[in-house]
């Protein structure tokens, strides 16, 4: 494979030049590739970057007829050091490498807290070491688990043989992975697709779930009939209070914070601009994997796109994309190689495709709210932003927003030291809020 790799790598056509005076704004700059290309090929070290991804324990279990990939560690601490249970979940176009930095940092006692963290960090189906489905579903024609039954109208029994294996699918499989560990009540963390997998969990599985920590918290609850006309009631549902606040914005949303949601016009804009993406993908995922799986060239250059302008939008105008202002070369490349070695990339834009699908969105676990205690991690650039007075809407139980005035998509893998250490003040207070709630803990 390596050699194969460094074939590709080596022999590629000559690409493209930018436009004159163009750095990051028409996409990658194709002047900048065959620097990474050439680092990738001959300074990347294949056998130390191996070695680095295996210092932790990997395993493999088969869930719904898929051999589902995860990380699993135990640290080993004093007997007066409790050890709580957190499912962490990566997205698009990530993989179980965004949490290597954050990893020791959980896994060893702070001060001022007295547990640490036992971590089981999944890939999601399709993505890196998990299995793909082979069909228009869940893969194998078994029966899935029944969602909760406190939750009408919802739940999986049928075969699970039809579209899709989508967030839903995922969330039952994730949580067969956690009480398959001994793990009946745990806590969840997520970004991008994994923020949606854990909302999706906390949603339907809510006696499960512990506390809910997520770096994209987003609510997408819209108005139902029987109180749509109820403005501003803590009823009202998110759509409508966003548009009220692009008119009054001090009704919705700090003065100060307010930029990051309005105006209406520069937020559409934008998402006309950054989105094409999702377009693509949940619409013709095999189609544009084609040349992604053929190429490391073009998979180097799609992927290190998101992470130049994810991180921050304002890194368009910097000719290498600022992508060495937050990453290093092996440490992105550690992420591509996931990709490459596994042939994954298709399948894992196909999750595009499934979550948009009819079948999914017939689910409308959008509209159900969820009472698990509830903490967001806001960076400075993350694509979307939502205050607190939106996403009450369906996270009944938001304990905290915190509001950074600095990084982007990738959190975990940006800023470890501040990722974790928010994580740990978020299961501190889950912990308090089960206590004064007499809510049963582990």
């Amino acid at each position: 494979m390596i050699k194969d790799l460094k074939f590709r790598l080596k022999n590629h056509r000559k690409f493209t030049p930018p436009l004159e005076g163009v750095a990051f704004e028409y996409g990658f700059n194709t002047a900048q590739i065959d620097s990474w290309l050439n680092y990738w090929s001959d300074k990347y070290n294949f056998v130390e970057r191996e070695a680095f991804l295996n210092k932790v324990p990997h395993f493999k279990t088969n869930i719904q007829g898929l051999d589902i990939h995860f990380i699993h560690i135990k640290p080993q601490v004093p007997k007066d050091v409790q050890t709580v249970p957190l499912l962490m979940i990566h997205g698009w176009p990530g993989s179980v490498r965004e949490f290597y930095e954050a990893i020791p940092l959980l896994t060893k006692q702070t001060p001022g807290y007295n547990f640490v963290f036992e971590l089981i960090i999944p890939s999601i189906p399709g993505y890196g070491f998990s299995d793909p489905a082979v069909r228009p579903g869940l893969g194998m024609p078994q029966t899935a688990v029944i969602f909760r039954t406190s939750i009408p109208g919802y739940g999986f029994s049928d075969p699970a043989v039809r579209p899709g294996l989508g967030m839903p699918q995922t969330a039952v499989i994730f949580r067969t992975l956690m009480n398959r560990l001994g793990h009946k009540k745990f806590y969840v963390q997520g970004g991008d697709w994994g923020a949606g997998i854990v909302s999706v969990m906390s949603t339907i599985f809510p006696e499960d779930i512990l506390g809910h920590h997520s770096n994209m918290l987003l609510s997408q609850h819209t108005c139902s009939t029987h109180h749509s006309n109820m403005l501003l009631s803590q009823h009202t549902c998110s759509t409508i209070r966003w548009f009220i606040g692009a008119f009054f914005p001090s009704l919705i949303v700090e003065e100060h914070l307010a930029s990051r949601m309005y105006p209406l016009s520069t937020y559409f804009a934008y998402v006309m601009e950054e989105f094409g993406y999702m377009h693509i993908q949940a619409t013709k995922p095999d189609t544009v994997g084609v040349p992604l799986n053929d190429s490391p060239a073009g998979l180097l250059a799609y992927i290190l796109e998101k992470f130049s302008t994810w991180t921050n939008k304002d890194n368009k105008g910097k000719p290498d994309g600022g992508l060495a202002l937050r990453f290093t070369k092996d440490q992105l490349i550690d992420n591509l190689m996931i990709y490459w070695s596994t042939n994954s990339i298709t399948t894992s834009m196909r999750f595009y495709a499934e979550n948009f699908s009819n079948k999914i969105r017939e689910y409308n676990l959008d509209q159900i709210t969820t009472q698990v205690p509830t903490w967001a991690l806001q960076a400075k650039n993350e694509l979307m932003y939502q205050p607190p007075s939106l996403l009450n809407r369906k996270y009944k139980n938001l304990i905290n927003a915190t509001v950074l005035d600095d990084g982007g998509h990738f959190l975990a893998f940006e800023l470890p030291q501040v990722f974790t250490a928010d994580v740990f003040k978020a299961v501190k207070a889950f912990k308090e809020w089960h206590q004064t709630n007499q809510k049963t803990e582990l």
